[in-house]
């Protein structure tokens, strides 16, 4: 997708007031079953086509007014992810500003976890497709 001039121009802004995770690191925290959240905030259509594993979803369109509801605590670790990194750091951006502390946006997204084979987790928890070559 395209994105128009002042969307990116407001993402990139964000960024420079959002700390970043790689797709690696959050495998990595995934796979060790550290103590995060992962929070899938594209659109629910997105999130029916396959989600990260043990990802919950807060669209960008909801997650501001729902997530002192949903993870009242202000220091947990939280780790946010759209399709491509733009929206979860907009989003990272303001809910910080709502005072959460330990917020991350996942760089490059969904696309670059699919794009690096990792597993995808479905609306059914227990559909999980895992590529072979990364299961130990």
């Amino acid at each position: 997708m395209k994105h128009s001039p002042g969307f990116l121009k407001l993402a990139e802004q964000a960024k420079t007031r959002v700390r970043e995770v790689s797709t690696s690191d959050v495998w990595k925290k995934i796979q060790s079953k550290d103590d995060f959240l992962l929070v899938d905030v594209r659109d629910a259509d997105e999130w029916d086509q396959g989600h990260l594993p043990s990802a919950m979803h807060m669209s960008k369109g909801i997650i501001e007014r729902d997530i002192e509801k949903k993870i009242p605590n202000m220091m947990q670790e939280i780790v946010l992810y759209c399709g491509g990194g733009y929206r979860s750091a907009l989003a990272a951006d303001n809910i910080q500003k709502m005072g959460y502390t330990n917020v991350l946006s996942m760089a490059g997204g969904f696309r670059a976890w699919t794009q690096e084979e990792r597993p995808l987790s479905f609306q059914d928890a227990s559909q999980i497709k895992l590529n072979p070559s990364l299961v130990e």
